[in-house]
């Protein structure tokens, strides 16, 4: 009797170690579903009616059984199966076993989809029936599972199980770290290859770090420039590595260059609210970097959330009758927030409320938690993609700075994070003049008079085009939008040198109120649209004077070399 080989051996324990993986992978994916109960959509109201259209769902009951007859009748095409990268692999159609499974796993996700879009309700009620649904499904596929995955198998004999051997590694090590790895992180270090362009940090107190960077012209413009991240991610997307920073490339420009690097929250800032990053962290910056300067008005950039976080603190400024900012530069932002895609299925009344009554008065959202949560908004790309290639097939991910800064989470005050859902995504406020209240100031976004550059990506699922582009309505200056090809972080960050992709740019003064319209009369360009917003923003940076020789000025004396230390804090 033959004993049984080594990599039999190991085979058998990876399915059972995959159990735990899979059940911290599935808790995972139906996380964003928690709060989906339907009797709770409208605050609390009466469930909301669901119904089918009897036409529809003929109509798909006759598509599947044809496209069943055909599975059964061995019929299956090869080519179409492949089309869907998760069984491109040829192992997929060389066992007429795998080949049916792929092809009856894709019948029956496209039915299921189809019965989603056939449901009569409400709009958002739909738009969460074909969320579930599609977790369910990516959750599902055969790829995800060793015993149906020919290709993972077809490498498992081939390597003669080193890749099963390797894949059980990976698991132990992910459910070590607490998450899927994305790249190998071990290849990246911030401050060492990734946020490496020379600076200082020139001010800091317990929300943030001011980083100054150091010329790499002999003349800079005398305006300087602040840019303001997302406070939800690490600032160092905008300085990944030198070859696509935007930092780096603003410096290069001749700007002199400012960014706020925010505290990754512990316990002792769980308390802090929207009102304190406003005042102790968006409004200080601005004026830290006046007084190392000297400039009367600076020019500011908000990404994401920073750029909410910028533009609030300018409308509290100007209720205090000051204008420090001479022009506005918004990237993939939200003002008003009638239009979020698909994130407006986690946000009603209800679960509002319960983060409220969870962390209104005080703690900590996990940075993992809306890493997570993110993530399963393109689950097939961003987390099976991982599951299978690390898990299944024992691969490493290769290096990838941008996937590192991805997986560099930061946690959120709780009353910060419950001010910013309700008045925000909830109820909309910030766009209704004198609805909302910031640091005992009525807020109207109509007094932010300045010119604005105003960014958005096609592809965008975080910030879709029509919410970036809904900025052009609500901001009264002189403004210029510019829609970038692909999406939240790719869209965004486009060095020229790589010319790659492609923008959209309109001589147009007009805004008409439908993003579409706009698109339809804008004239598409090669390359990035960083050349388009430096050209832009030079029309606004003054005169060039001398470039400074030393960090700082005054009581603003540089402390520790950029990056600093807060970008360093990894969430707990």
């Amino acid at each position: 009797m033959h004993s049984e080989p080594d990599w039999a051996q190991a085979a058998r324990q990876f399915q059972q170690s995959l159990g735990d993986g899979w059940t911290r992978a599935w808790a995972d994916a139906i996380k964003p579903l928690q709060g989906l109960d339907m009797g709770q959509v409208n605050g609390g109201a009466t469930p909301p009616k669901i119904a089918f259209s009897p036409d529809k769902l003929q109509e798909l009951q006759q598509q599947y059984l044809q496209e069943a007859a055909a599975l059964w009748n061995q019929s299956m095409d090869a080519a179409a199966i492949r089309k869907d990268r998760r069984f491109a692999s040829e192992a997929w159609t060389e066992n007429p076993f795998t080949t049916y499974s792929a092809a009856a796993y894709l019948l029956t996700s496209r039915t299921l989809m189809g019965l989603a879009d056939a449901v009569e309700t409400d709009e958002k009620t739909r738009a969460r029936i074909r969320f579930a649904v599609e977790q369910w499904m990516a959750a599902s596929a055969p790829s995800n599972f060793l015993a149906l995955n020919a290709e993972a198998q077809k490498r498992a004999l081939e390597t003669q199980g080193e890749s099963i051997a390797k894949g059980l590694k990976n698991l132990m090590h992910d459910m070590q770290q607490g998450h899927v790895s994305m790249t190998d992180e071990s290849l990246f270090e911030v401050g060492k290859n990734v946020a490496t362009t020379e600076g200082a940090v020139v001010f800091e107190n317990e929300l943030f770090q001011l980083i100054e960077y150091k010329p790499l012209t002999a003349k800079v413009y005398e305006r300087p420039f602040l840019l303001v991240p997302p406070c939800i991610n690490k600032y160092y997307i905008l300085d990944l590595q030198p070859e696509n920073s935007l930092i780096r490339y603003a410096v290069e420009q001749g700007h002199r260059t400012f960014v706020v690097s925010w505290r990754n929250p512990d316990a002792s800032l769980g308390h802090k609210a929207w009102d304190d990053y406003i005042e102790q962290a968006a409004i200080k910056a601005i004026a830290v970097t006046q007084e190392i300067t000297g400039a009367k008005q600076i020019n500011a950039l908000g990404f994401c959330v920073g750029g909410t976080i910028l533009s609030t603190a300018l409308a509290v400024l100007a209720a205090r009758g000051e204008k420090p900012v001479a022009s506005l530069t918004l990237l993939t932002t939200l003002l008003d927030f009638a239009d979020t895609g698909i994130i407006d299925i986690f946000v009603d009344e209800a679960m509002v409320k319960y983060r409220e009554m969870q962390l209104g008065k005080g703690g900590l959202l996990p940075g993992g938690d809306l890493s997570s949560t993110f993530s399963f908004l393109r689950p097939n790309d961003l987390v099976w993609n991982y599951v299978v290639g690390n898990y299944l097939k024992g691969e490493t991910p290769p290096p990838f700075d941008l996937l590192y800064w991805n997986s560099d989470s930061t946690n959120l005050p709780g009353p910060f994070y419950c001010w910013y859902l309700r008045n925000t995504y909830l109820e909309n406020k910030l766009v209704k003049p004198g609805k909302a209240v910031v640091c005992g100031q009525k807020i109207d976004l109509g007094k932010l008079d300045m010119p604005a550059y105003i960014y958005g990506s096609r592809e965008d699922h975080i910030v879709p085009i029509g919410g970036a582009y809904a900025s052009t309505q609500v901001l009264p200056g002189k403004k210029r939008f510019v829609m970038g090809a692909s999406g939240h972080i790719a869209g965004v960050i486009n060095p020229p040198a790589k010319k790659k992709r492609s923008h959209w740019t309109s001589e147009s003064s007009q805004f008409p109120a439908k993003p579409a319209d706009w698109i339809a009369g804008a004239t598409e360009q090669p390359g990035s649209w960083w050349t388009d917003w430096s050209a832009w923003l030079k029309g606004h940076a003054g005169k060039q004077v001398a470039a400074p020789t030393v960090y700082g000025k005054g009581a603003y004396k540089a402390t520790e070399p950029a990056p600093g230390r807060y970008v360093k804090t990894r969430a707990s």
